[in-house]
């Protein structure tokens, strides 16, 4: 069986490299081919595989800089059926690409939004009144270059060799330490691992709502590595809150305490238990 795996593209995005890392590891570890299959989004990306179009999505959950990709978090919940399969974290160092001359006559720069936002301070410092332009992937900021010589793009060193178009400067991150976290997303179940990852809306905005259900988790001394909250999109003011656990939701005491939140909770989903990659074997 060929496993298809759908990401964010065209080819050259960091949502591929953290596919071929993951295609890479199942290869080794199964024997299965694989076959990558870009979508020109995000949300795109993981409809595909709700949809069975796709076997798994690898798409981008949580950038050390700019925090959550929040239209992942958003269409994983609407969709509700995908798991999360393991957690890949790519180290990400952006390049300024440009066929312009000098760094002086760029007038405007494309890039993702992410990306745009993890290199601000070095636009502001190095082309002061340069233009950001957002498109949908990194990849698709280069194919804006060959139409304009005084436009730039943020994406990879990987992705101008591929496309054979010129580095300017390289890192341009505003932090050094730049990292995204992956999530493998399929239609099977979740297996097991040393992260759970889950979300829930509470019934009223009164004092103690979020204390309460999150006082479970402190009694058994289960640490929340992450916790986000997102609009319900219902009312101002209403709230999902999306959580990352250390603990397998096969776990006696996790299971105890995910199942005191239910009580608690509006609607609770659970999007499995998995474990987080930042070098793949």
């Amino acid at each position: 069986m060929t496993v298809s795996i759908a990401h964010l593209g065209p080819t050259g995005t960091y949502a591929e490299a953290a596919a071929i890392a993951y295609a890479s590891w199942l290869t080794e570890e199964t024997g299965q081919e694989t076959i990558l299959c870009p979508y020109p989004s995000i949300a795109q990306t993981i409809k595909a595989t709700a949809q069975g179009k796709a076997n798994i999505a690898v798409v981008p959950v949580e950038n050390s800089i700019e925090g959550t990709v929040a239209i992942t978090l958003d269409t994983v919940w609407q969709l509700e059926i995908l798991q999360i399969q393991q957690a890949i974290v790519l180290p990400i160092s952006h390049a300024l690409i440009s066929l312009a001359p000098n760094l002086n006559t760029i007038k405007t720069v494309y890039s993702h939004p992410q990306a745009l936002a993890q290199c601000q301070g070095w636009l502001e410092e190095f082309i002061p009144g340069v233009k950001p332009l957002a498109v949908n992937s990194t990849t698709e900021a280069l194919q804006n270059l060959n139409q304009d010589i005084y436009a730039g793009a943020i994406a990879s060193t990987r992705a101008a060799e591929i496309y054979h178009l010129p580095v300017l400067a390289h890192p341009i991150n505003d932090y050094p330490d730049n990292c995204t976290r992956f999530w493998v997303l399929s239609l099977q179940p979740s297996t097991s691992g040393t992260h759970t990852s889950l979300a829930f809306s509470v019934p009223a905005n009164v004092p103690g709502a979020l204390l309460q259900p999150l006082q479970m988790f402190a009694s058994r001394g289960i640490n929340l590595s992450r916790i986000e909250s997102r609009p319900t999109k219902r009312s101002l003011g209403d709230y999902l809150f999306f959580i990352d656990l250390e603990g397998d939701a096969s776990q006696t005491f996790v299971q105890s305490a995910i199942a005191e939140l239910a009580a608690y909770a509006e609607t609770l989903k659970i999007f499995g238990s998995y474990k987080i990659f930042t070098k793949l074997p």
